[in-house]
């Protein structure tokens, strides 16, 4: 066969064999994409319920279309040579995936606990889609489990599937399936339903983490009389939770297990979540560092003026603690959001659990300036430190560096290397120069065009007081990126200068951690140099562990590289660093999603709104977990919150417009559609906007058309794109187009 074309395929070489298929891989030499054919065996050509069982495989797994399905493109049949009696040869033409059949990976040894469930659930959700349409696989096993070299699981060979319908592959009374996997009725040859694949399923889960088969014995009779009769051995020293719903899913009476595959994925989840959160409180425990939460400090001025100098003060005491590996630092954004607000200490340190918070005050007259600062014990609200500087504001450097050696001191934190040196380095003399420094900061935080422009004044302000000032020109770098992130600035106008900025930055002073980032996040999101992205980004963690942001824009590098799991750690991390930011939270619900953990994802997305309805981007994001589950009412409903709270940000329109499109309203898809063309007339709208547009209109051409432009633009969200292609059905049929492979393996993502 080797090397022969059959319709348009041209077999390249051998993949394996089974009883009923032998698989190669070939060349679509149509469409010029590389795919797997599954020949039945030539002894069973002239088999008629062989070869309707190779029918009913085809059927019943292009039905589907799910991610964690294996694809089939077509079955067909070849031709007989002339002159030769018979038959032709049938074959189902399918995706070809690279990685291990899970059957190879079990004979390594037993599985993390973590990893196996992580499995079970994708087996599951794929079931779960099968199951809802009617379809019982009936052989679930390790040799029909596949996992890509990405850990996408792909469910194989529906050949023994039970249809919807009344029409039967096989009388009642006849046993078909792998024996150690069969569940009791479908080893007694009675009629079976959905809860033999649970059954099934919980065996592969049950040797996945112990290398054993529950039900075991010398010969098929005995493994059958196993099955009937016996209890499998307690899966010991793993999880109690985990034996428990094994045993359930095992329950010989159908009725006693669990009744559908919704939930034992709930179970499996919470038990996943549960496994998660007690490895983070090891961790945790192991380390067991101290931990900090630094308030704004409050305006005291007669004119209340110096709000902006009052919050960078703050800013600049969390940088510096931020560079200490052995204390946990909170972020601004969850300090920042206790502004204002007549709340006890230690209700604030509670709800950031920390040990200990600072809180300060500032008062500036001229050039004199007033501080009170006091470190406070948030188990009895006592003060562990305080003191009161009055000083010239020439004096304002040395203030801070004695604020923060006092917080070292009092917590009994040990600097290690060039700790010290980071928590008391001065990257400026100048007060004029810092001053406007923490102007173009306070606008910056702001997300605002006018903000953006204000910040980027005052940034240029610094400079021309002490052009060596590093942390200006990192300023103005993430303006640029931030005016093309979020608002509409071109790429190729924002980047390349963006990394200008940053690049002189580190001229200046190589260790400044978001200088390092910034280059990280330009190599991430516009050059796609991922080993370039990777080093920098993980430099500037090195330089500031207790960065939430620098772990996001890591997290996000971890994502597009389909390191999801990494990912998501990465994004836990974030959280903890800052519980109360929207961002953090937000980002985390997105992380779950393309993760494929939707169910999880919703829930934390719920939670983001819940704390903060207001938040265009957590609405957006659960609009995507929605589609993700095929819930488009509810999607539409988050969609046009979105844009409503974000004043129309063209990537909500867009997202709204792709919802209206799946869901029939092409009314008002082409409404919204049409908004964007013509506002891409006054203003860049990213090609990608019109992808998704493209997307919910079904119309392929064009969808492939906005990729190669968003290519050739250096589209930001691009690289969101190749992940969002799990998210349903549609999505995952295009990603096996060789068009989408192309481009995926221009941007090195292959």
């Amino acid at each position: 066969m080797i090397g022969k074309t059959i319709s348009h395929y041209k077999i390249i070489e051998k993949l394996g064999e089974g009883g009923m298929g032998i698989v190669y891989k070939a060349e679509d030499t149509k469409l010029k994409r590389t795919v797997a054919l599954k020949f039945l065996p030539p002894e069973l050509t002239r088999d008629p319920e062989a070869k309707q069982r190779f029918i009913h495989e085809a059927q019943a797994a292009s039905a589907l279309q799910h991610n964690n399905v294996a694809t089939i493109h077509e079955i067909n049949e070849t031709k007989p040579a002339p002159g030769e009696p018979g038959d032709g040869q049938m074959f189902i033409c399918m995706d070809c995936y690279e990685g291990e059949i899970l059957k190879d990976k079990i004979q390594n040894g037993p599985m993390k606990v973590e990893e196996a469930i992580d499995i079970t659930i994708q087996v599951a959700e794929g079931l779960k889609k099968a199951h809802k349409k009617g379809i019982v696989h009936r052989d679930i096993k390790p040799a029909n489990i596949f996992i890509t070299e990405d850990g996408v699981v792909k469910i194989l060979d529906f050949g023994l599937a039970k249809l919807a319908g009344p029409a039967q592959l096989t009388k009642t009374g006849t046993t078909l399936g792998t024996v150690s996997y069969m569940s009791p009725e479908q080893a007694r040859g009675e009629e079976v339903n959905h809860r033999t694949d649970i059954w099934s399923l919980c065996v592969v889960l049950y040797e996945m983490v112990t290398e054993q088969l529950p039900f075991k014995g010398e010969y098929e009779q005995s493994v059958i009389y196993s099955i009937l009769n016996e209890e499998p051995d307690p899966i010991i020293g793993v999880s109690m939770e985990l034996d428990r719903i094994v045993k359930k899913a095992l329950s010989k009476r159908p009725e006693d297990r669990y009744q559908n595959i919704e939930e034992i994925m709930t179970d499996l989840k919470s038990l996943r979540k549960e496994i998660e959160n007690e490895l983070l409180k090891k961790q945790s425990e192991k380390k067991s560092v101290p931990s900090i939460a630094v308030l704004p400090f409050v305006d005291m001025s007669l004119q209340k003026d110096q709000e902006y100098f009052c919050d960078g003060m703050a800013e600049t005491l969390i940088n510096a603690l931020s560079h200490i590996s052995e204390l946990h630092v909170v972020a601004r954004t969850s300090t920042f959001s206790f502004k204002g607000e007549k709340l006890d200490v230690r209700e604030i340190g509670q709800r950031l659990n920390v040990k200990t918070v600072l809180e300060g005050s500032l008062q500036k007259a001229g050039k004199r300036i007033r501080i009170t600062a006091q470190l406070i014990n948030i188990i009895d609200g006592y003060h562990l430190w305080s003191e009161k500087y009055d000083r010239d504001m020439e004096d304002i450097f040395d203030i801070q560096d004695e604020i923060s050696l006092a917080i070292v001191e009092n917590l009994k934190v040990k600097l290690l290397g060039k700790e010290k040196a980071s928590l008391v380095k001065r990257r400026t003399d100048d007060v004029e120069a810092y001053n406007q420094y923490l102007k173009g900061i306070y606008f910056a935080r702001q997300y605002t065009t006018e903000g953006f422009e204000k910040a980027n004044r005052y940034f240029e302000h610094s400079l021309q007081d002490d052009p060596n000032y590093a942390p200006a020109y990192y300023g103005l770098s993430a303006v640029c990126y931030a005016k093309s992130f979020w608002w509409n600035l071109p790429p190729k106008e924002a980047y390349p200068k963006a990394r200008i900025y940053a690049e002189k930055a580190l001229e200046i002073d190589t260790t400044l951690a978001e200088a390092h980032a910034a280059l990280g996040f330009i190599n991430t999101i516009y050059d796609w140099n991922w080993d370039a992205a990777e080093r920098e980004l993980k430099h500037a963690l090195e330089l500031n562990p207790n960065s939430a942001i620098i772990h996001v824009y890591y997290s996000w590098l971890l994502t597009f590289t389909r390191k999801h799991e990494e990912a998501i750690a990465g994004m836990n991390h974030a959280q903890q660093l800052d519980p109360l930011s929207s961002s953090m939270n937000a980002h985390a619900g997105l992380t779950l999603c393309l993760a494929g953990r939707t169910d999880e994802s919703i829930e934390e997305l719920l939670r983001t709104i819940e704390m903060n309805p207001n938040y265009f981007l957590a609405h957006d994001n659960l609009g995507m977990a929605y589609l993700a589950n095929s819930m488009i009412d509810e999607a539409i409903e988050e969609f046009e919150k979105a844009v409503d709270l974000s004043k129309e940000v063209p990537m909500t329109v867009a997202h709204l417009a792709e919802a209206y499109f799946l869901s029939g309203n092409e009314e008002n898809g082409e409404k919204l559609f049409n908004s964007l063309k013509e506002r891409s007339k006054q203003e860049y709208v990213a090609p990608i906007c019109f992808f998704s547009i493209h997307l919910g209109r079904r119309d392929l051409d064009q969808m492939f058309h906005c990729l190669e432009r968003a290519y050739e633009e250096h589209d930001s969200f691009l690289p969101w794109i190749f992940n969002f292609m799990d998210i349903n059905d549609f999505r995952t049929r295009i990603r096996s187009d060789p068009r989408f492979k192309a481009l995926h393996k221009k941007m090195g993502l292959e």
